[in-house]
């Protein structure tokens, strides 16, 4: 049985999560077949305790972790390594390792084109290292050279956390440019939604902090209002007094 866990961050405790993953689908073959003996008919004693006849095997089961984050992992990749044991103890400690495969940096050997182009893509795709623009058109010149499937790029879109606009994609015949044009789109407007919360949080310190000094509230008492309220650390509150307390001054 093969399967996929695909982790767009890197999760600090992947070793276990694996292996717990793993357990339970042995476990659930094991619970089954152990429901064909409800007896002890031809079966000797150890068998009967045991849920499973000495011929009986279960089917074995890979997982891989398919990780398409922008840094590199850097966390275990085996149990050992998120555990704390002295070196002697090691031989006696059982471990686990996954199966890690990083879209953006890997030694795969692929030659089903749809896998080869399905960890080419994301290595093209917007982020905050390059110009979106160019990023923009080198993953499109990729997808007019090698016209990836649909479903690639679909794919693609769903590790980017994209929505896609299905009818014009269909329109489009699935072209690249469609997608990143959504993507362009989605992060104009998420940037205007982060500057509309950002204005309205700079309004409330404002009045937050003219009130404070109004009632003749202490500067700490200020502050610990601001992270109250607005759910800051103690810098942002800082700063904020900062810009705010020096004009009522």
């Amino acid at each position: 049985m093969l399967g996929l866990e695909s982790q767009e961050h890197i999760h600090y405790a992947m070793p276990m999560r694996v292996m717990g993953y793993d357990y339970g689908v042995y476990k659930k073959q094991y619970d089954s077949n152990a429901q064909k003996y409800k007896t002890v008919e031809g079966m000797d004693e150890e068998e009967f305790l045991s849920g499973m006849r000495r011929t009986d095997k279960l089917t074995a089961v890979i997982t891989v972790v398919v990780y398409y984050g922008e840094r590199e992992w850097d966390r275990a990749t085996t149990l050992h390594e998120m555990l704390s044991i002295p070196k002697k103890m090691i031989k006696f400690v059982n471990d686990y390792k996954i199966l890690l495969v990083e879209a953006r940096k890997n030694n795969l050997v692929l030659y089903n084109i749809n896998n080869v182009d399905l960890f080419n893509l994301p290595e093209l795709i917007p982020d905050r290292s390059i110009p979106r623009n160019e990023a923009r058109e080198k993953a499109i010149l990729y997808s007019e050279e090698h016209k990836p499937d649909k479903s690639v790029i679909m794919t693609v879109a769903g590790t980017t956390n994209s929505k896609i606009d299905y009818d014009a994609f269909e329109k489009e015949e699935g072209r690249m440019c469609t997608l990143f044009e959504k993507i362009a789109r989605e992060n104009e407007i998420e940037g205007i939604e982060k500057g509309i919360e950002k204005g309205i949080e700079k309004g409330i310190a404002k009045e937050i902090i003219e009130g404070g000094f109004a009632f003749g509230l202490s500067e700490k008492d200020i502050l610990k209002r601001l992270q109250n309220k607005l759910n800051l650390s103690l810098k942002s509150a800082e700063e904020y007094l900062e810009i705010f307390g020096s004009q009522e001054v």
